[in-house]
């Protein structure tokens, strides 16, 4: 069902430099649009998302202006920021008309039936050893 599907918290592996907190149960996330969940001193959006169904995490605020993306409209796996209409792939992390804008994604797995994120770090940034 989920790529991203591990076990339970006390099965998990910690892998250094990540920060993993429980964010939300998947059973409340929308499966038509965003939500809004405030953990780990950030604002995020959590996006359930079909075909193949994944989770995607990112920053709530829209790069451009602010706007609220878990408020936005989702269609396939874009979503529309409902203040100025910028869109944004959630899959790529940029906006489609430049990849110039770019949305800040991170990890994320459901772990038992609840959504986690690792809030160390972008999913997109690169890893330094």
């Amino acid at each position: 069902m989920f790529p991203n599907v591990v076990g339970t918290p006390q099965e998990q592996v910690h892998e250094a430099g990540m920060s993993w907190i429980e964010l939300i149960p998947l059973a409340r996330c929308r499966g038509s649009g965003g939500t809004f969940v405030a953990a780990g001193g950030r604002e995020l959006a959590v996006f359930l998302l079909d075909d193949p169904e994944r989770i995607v995490v990112i920053d709530n605020s829209c790069p451009h202006a602010g706007g609220n993306l878990s408020g936005g409209q989702v269609a396939g796996n874009v979503v529309q920021c409902p203040w100025h209409q910028w869109k944004f792939d959630l899959d790529r992390g940029v906006c489609t008309h430049s990849d110039l804008a770019r949305l800040r994604r991170y990890r994320c797995e459901v772990r038992s039936g609840v959504v986690w994120v690792d809030v160390s770090g972008d999913v997109d940034a690169p890893v330094v050893e």
